[in-house]
Order: structure tokens, then C-alpha cells, then sequence
């Protein structure tokens, strides 16, 4: 029987659209990085400015994800997600076409709130696509791995658009892209409205202000703000605790194996971003490449593609406890390799295995933690799970590009007082703050070690990756 599908024309069109969707949305992400210097030329955006242009889609994304999520629960996962890539698509347009920076920073973070709504829902129509058994797990498998794609996505094609287009193209191809996701919506499954008590309006309010606050204060490295944005997140851990109709339900939090799954999310993806963004400047600033030479550079990242294929043998042969730890393992190797970076480390070396092994790495940890995030998760709450797993996704670059830029301009600091070049201190500091998250992946394999359960899927017939047996 085929695994995602037991009527091709029923099951894989639909996968296809929701994947291509959720790849497009986090490629947006990084999608403006590399063209950002070309913004502001055109603008004459200070450099605040262009910071706030950089993580306005961030912000709303993150900060929305959980209101995104139970509204996908409450009034239909296909009305949400149709919605939310319409208005990614207008959004994108309006950028695209910009004449000013307010229009340009006003799409952003619209860009972001579509985002937030089409990313949890499409969760929840992969749930309901594959609602039981290993062709669930399986799906989800390769779902864990198309984040990381989309953020690879983004990092290359933005150094090529820098390089061969206009920075308009930037929003153009997300346009397009969800302009497409819309026009085949119809072939989506039907996911209907529950009838059910009031949405938790002050929850939503406490999620959303405390998420962004907490995001923007870890930007604008303003302690005040980081801790009003967590002690807005305490409230609305309090309110949800005594709510009726909590916009998450806190049950869905305290499985340890939930909490681990996360923990996954959250730095794997802060490696990916902050990986991406520290070589992107080493490779630019240290060794003096080209934007397109760059993106190049990232091509061992394209590794990632065929992960998802891969995940799902493995899965299904070792479960996912294994799977995860070994991606774990493997990422803490990574960091340990990419942070032996000098002014003159040659690129064929420790840094391309680096490069190659990250892709692999990630690829296991995230589909291992998406599998087992999303388990045994009712239909009622597959949105707001989805919005949960997304949210992690999205803070977890946040957070690490705060503490590690910091490590790094620290570390810097110290070793330019020994006589380094300005080149081999900056080297210096990134190379520490990239070697600093071998502690961090280590110590998350471990808890996943004892939280994951021993027990995996039972194994499956070797064959095509497209078959296999399903109950």
C-alpha cells in the first residue's frame, strides 16, 4: 500500500501543496537577508531600521502562532490555512511593488501574520491527511524536515537573488508560491469548524504581546524588555492554568516527552539560524567571498532534501528515541567542526564536514521530535500543537542569535587585546559561539534519552520509500 497515500490523486497532491507551503514560509524567514544592504541603499534605512525590516515577519510570525493555531481548531484547519497563504500571497505582492519603507515594513509584518495562521493549520490537515498509525508517523517524519529545508532554502536563494535579480524578487517568489497553494486548496482535505466554547481572547492577547516583547527585547539586547515579555509569558502560563477554554491546554506541555521534543525544536533550529547567520558573515566579512559565492558555500546544506526520505526508513526501523539522539549527536559533531574556523582555514576540511554533516544532523532531530511532538495529540488540539512546534521553530533562532551574537563579540573583544587581526578576532568569536551549542545538543540528546520511550515503531519491509505496510 503507498505510504502517504492510499488513492495517489487523493493523498499526494495534498501533501505536496502543504509541504511547498510550509517550505515557502520559513524560507521567507531569511529569504531578504542577503539583499537587506541593497534595501537600504535604495531607502537610506539606518541600521535600526533595517533591524526592525529583518525580523518584522519573525515577530508576527512567532507571536501568532498559538492564537493561529486554536483558530485553525475552532473555525476550520482549511478556511485558516487558505486565509493566511492569501494573505502571505497579498502581502508579498504589496513588498514586491513597495515604493517606500513603510509599505515595505507594513508587508513584512503581514507576511508574518499570514504565516502564523497557514503554518499550524497546515499541521493539523497533515494530521488529518494521515490520521493514525505509521503513515502518520511517517508523514510527519518527512514533515520534521522541511523546515530546515525551507530555511537552506531561503539562505541560498537569497544570495543568488542579490546577486542575479532584483531584492523585489525576494517577495515575488513567496507570492507566487502561495498564490498556487491557494488556486489547489480545493484539493485539500476538509477539516470542519468545532462548535465549542468562546476563543480564549486574554490567553491569545498575554501569548502573542508576550512572545513578541520577549523576541524584541532578545533583538534589541534590552534586558527591561526581555524580562516584561517573560513575565507577560508567566501570565499567560498562570491564566491558561484557570482558564475554561485555555488557548493551550497545559496537558499538552507537561508530557515530558512533549517538553523534550520541543527542547529538540527549539536548538536544532537555533543552530540552523545562527549557524547560517555567523558563517554568512565569516564567509563575507573574514574571507572576503561574494554574496553568490556564499550561497554556494551552503550548498552541502542541500543535503537536507533527501533527509526526508531518509528519516522515515530510519524511523520506522530504529523509532524515534534513536533516530533523535543519533541526529544529536551527530549536530554537537558539527559544532565542534565548524568551530575550528580561522582567517585561513581552508574551505575542503573541518568546515565542510561541518557543512555536511549539520544537514544530516538536523534532519533526524527534527523529524525524530516532530513525530513525537505531535503524538497522540486529539484533533481538537492538532492545531494549536502545530502552532506549538512552530512557535519553538521560530523562538529558538531568536534566543540564539541573542546569546550567541553576544558570545561571539565577547569572545572577539577577548582575543583582539592579544594582537590578532580584526579578521582573526571576528573568526575567533564565531568559531566560539558555534562550538558553545556542543554542550547545548549533547545535554539535549541525553534528555531525550531518558524521556522518548525505548520502544519504536516495529520495523517495515525494505522497498520503495513511497510503500511500505500501514494499519
Amino acid at each position: 500500500m503507498p505510504l502517504f497515500w492510499n488513492d495517489r490523486s487523493r493523498k499526494m497532491v495534498p501533501f505536496t501543496l502543504l509541504g511547498s507551503a510550509q517550505v515557502t514560509l520559513i524560507a521567507s524567514i531569511t529569504l531578504v537577508t542577503v539583499p537587506l544592504p541593497a534595501i537600504q541603499h535604495e531607502f537610506g534605512l539606518d541600521q535600526g531600521e533595517l533591524a526592525l525590516l529583518s525580523s518584522a515577519y519573525g515577530l508576527t510570525f512567532g507571536g501568532l502562532l498559538l492564537l493561529g493555531g486554536r483558530l485553525a481548531d475552532r473555525l476550520g484547519a482549511r478556511r485558516v490555512f487558505v486565509t493566511g497563504m492569501a494573505l502571505l500571497a497579498a502581502a508579498s505582492a504589496f513588498g514586491a511593488l513597495a515604493s517606500g519603507p513603510a509599505v515595505l515594513l507594513g508587508a513584512r509584518f503581514a507576511q508574518g501574520v499570514g504565516a502564523a495562521l497557514a503554518a499550524p493549520a497546515a499541521v493539523a490537515l497533515v494530521t488529518r491527511l494521515h490520521p493514525e498509525g505509521r503513515e502518520r508517523a511517517r508523514a510527519l517524519a518527512v514533515w520534521g524536515t522541511l523546515s530546515v529545508t525551507g530555511a537552506v532554502a531561503g539562505s541560498l536563494l537569497s544570495g543568488v537573488v542579490a546577486a542575479v535579480l532584483s531584492w523585489r524578487w525576494s517577495f515575488l517568489i513567496p507570492a507566487v508560491v502561495a498564490a498556487v497553494t491557494v488556486a489547489g486548496a480545493a484539493r485539500l482535505p476538509s477539516a470542519p469548524a468545532q462548535a465549542a466554547s468562546p476563543l480564549d481572547w486574554p490567553g491569545a492577547l498575554l501569548a502573542t504581546v508576550g512572545l513578541v516583547v520577549f523576541s524584541h527585547g532578545l533583538l534589541a539586547t534590552r534586558a527591561d524588555v526581555v524580562v516584561a515579555g517573560l513575565a507577560l509569558s508567566a501570565g499567560f502560563v498562570a491564566w491558561q492554568a484557570r482558564a475554561a477554554a485555555p488557548l493551550l491546554p497545559l496537558r499538552l506541555v507537561r508530557d515530558p516527552r512533549r517538553g523534550a521534543a520541543l527542547l529538540v525544536v527549539f536548538v536544532t533550529a537555533a543552530a540552523s539560524a545562527t549557524g547560517t547567520f555567523m558563517l554568512s558573515l565569516y564567509f563575507q566579512q573574514v574571507r572576503g567571498m561574494t554574496p553568490i559565492s556564499t550561497s554556494l558555500a551552503f550548498l552541502p546544506f542541500l543535503l537536507v532534501v533527501a533527509m526526508g526520505p531518509v528519516s522515515v526508513r530510519l524511523v520506522a526501523r530504529f523509532g524515534v528515541r534513536r533516530v533523535t539522539v543519533a541526529g544529536l549527536a551527530l549536530a554537537a559533531v558539527s559544532m565542534l567542526l565548524l568551530g575550528r574556523i580561522g582567517p585561513d582555514t581552508p574551505y575542503a576540511g573541518p568546515l565542510l564536514a561541518g557543512l555536511l554533516i549539520f544537514p544530516v544532523a538536523s534532519g533526524l532531530a527534527f523529524s525524530g521530535a516532530t513525530v513525537t511532538a505531535l503524538d497522540d495529540v486529539p484533533p481538537a488540539d492538532a492545531g494549536v500543537a502545530g502552532g506549538l512546534v512552530n512557535t519553538a521553530m521560530e523562538v529558538g533562532p531568536t534566543a540564539g542569535l541573542a546569546v550567541l551574537v553576544a558570545l561571539a563579540g565577547a569572545r572577539a573583544d577577548a582575543v583582539r587585546t592579544s594582537g590578532l587581526s580584526a579578521a582573526g578576532a571576528a573568526a575567533e568569536g564565531y568559531g566560539f559561539a558555534l562550538a558553545a551549542l556542543t554542550p547545548a545538543f549533547l545535554l539535549a540528546a541525553a534528555l531525550v534519552a531518558v524521556a522518548f520511550p525505548r520502544s519504536g515503531p516495529r520495523p517495515v519491509p525494505e522497498g520503495p520509500i513511497t510503500e511500505g505496510v500501514t494499519k
